[in-house]
């Protein structure tokens, strides 16, 4: 039996996600085509687009479909480099961002961009205070609202006014939050002046159940911004290309049911995570929970096991039928240490030791009871420290 323990990385298609893809893509037609084929497909892209605004607290022209968190990061952070202010250079990122983010800004600098870059704290939250000092006279700012690795939710509040009183566009990458988080674009912008304060946010499908190669970016109707893709002028000019109607329709359905879920699943979520981080600390007493104790994922348990190699620790689990991953899906497959352990203070070898367990819609007691039963003979082979027999 496998035990799923990555809904981070990505999660299970939903059923009522799939049905709303098939059905759709028996509508035949461009979305962009005047005729009635064409306007069919239209009106059903249309209401797909409403119903995610409606969901993420924005306008319905403030939805722009892509194909997920990579894209819509690099359309918010290239996009805004590429419209930014005459004067401006710098850019202001956090040291635990995603790679989707910190590969782009650093694509971004040798364009002539300036990176200033904001500490975080122990528990990987961001310092709100350092991040406001980098802001003034940046052309843009961005950060997580919940760190993908460690778990823990930002002020993305305090982030959002900083940038707003600073007069700097900012993006939020909150890939990691949805549907685990509340997230109204509107309430985070405020009473932001145009094209300054929070003017694009990053989310996508595979996280809450759509299918992969889904996703948004909402961008403010005032945000100046650069397009990347050319082509046409579909989605406000923004993104090019003929539109995706089954994928938006299903990222639609998976939306709405994660906010329905959202917060009995955060409680179911948080109550089977602690019961995990006992199980394992009972039997691995020298292991540690990183991350926030109190601010964080529900479903997130980041753990340290001192002298472990995660690779190896990940292997063995792997063979025990139980799913994990030493950190972001879009890196756990180059043996590199955690660069957002590393940006919580920790050494190198800690950055090497450390296992995420992410719960989501399908986890059970059982997934949780598997790794119970299964992390000390583990960790004892990972870490060299007995002599557990070997299949």
């Amino acid at each position: 039996m496998q035990h799923y323990l990555d809904h981070a990385a990505t999660t299970p298609l939903r059923p009522e996600a799939r049905e709303a893809w098939l059905a759709a893509s028996e509508t035949v037609g461009n979305a962009s085509s005047t005729h009635g084929a064409g306007q069919d497909a239209r009106r059903l892209l249309e209401d797909s687009r409403e119903r995610a605004a409606a969901v993420l607290g924005c306008d319905p022209i403030e939805v722009v479909f892509t194909s997920g968190g990579t894209e819509s990061i690099n359309l918010a952070l290239q996009g805004l480099w590429h419209a930014r202010r005459a004067g401006t250079e710098a850019i202001v990122m956090p040291d635990a961002e995603h790679h989707a983010t910190m590969d782009t800004v650093e694509a971004l600098v040798a364009e002539g961009a300036v990176l200033r870059a904001v500490p975080v704290f122990r528990t990987a939250a961001i310092d709100v205070d350092a991040f406001a000092a980098q802001l003034p006279g940046s052309a843009l700012a961005t950060a997580l609202i919940a760190n993908n690795e460690a778990g823990t939710i930002n002020d993305a509040q305090a982030l959002a006014s900083s940038a707003a009183v600073a007069q700097v566009p900012m993006h939020f990458d909150a890939v990691s939050a949805l549907g685990h988080v509340p997230l109204s674009f509107r309430a985070l912008r405020g009473d932001a002046a145009d094209a300054v304060g929070l003017v694009a946010m990053s989310v996508a499908g595979h996280k809450i159940g759509a299918p992969v190669g889904v996703g948004a970016l909402v961008t403010s109707r005032t945000a100046k911004l650069a397009a990347i893709l050319r082509g046409g002028a579909q989605q406000r000019g923004l993104r090019a290309g003929t539109q995706d109607v089954a994928g938006a329709a299903a990222f639609a359905v998976a939306l709405e049911l994660a906010e329905v879920e959202r917060q009995a699943e955060s409680t179911r979520l948080s109550a089977m995570r602690d019961r995990l981080i006992e199980g394992i600390l009972a039997r691995v007493p020298t292991a540690e929970v990183l991350g926030d104790p109190v601010e964080r994922l529900p479903g997130n348990a980041h753990v340290l096991f001192p002298g472990a190699v995660g690779e190896s620790l990940l292997f063995l689990l792997d063979m025990a039928g139980i799913a994990a991953s030493t950190g972001s899906a879009c890196q756990a497959g180059v043996a590199e240490p955690s660069h957002v352990v590393m940006a919580m203070g920790r050494s190198e070898q800690d950055a090497r030791s450390v296992l995420r367990f992410s719960l989501g819609r399908t986890s059970t007691d059982a997934d949780v009871d598997a790794v119970v039963a299964s992390i000390a003979d583990a960790y004892s082979r990972a870490s060299g420290s007995g002599s557990a027999t070997r299949s």
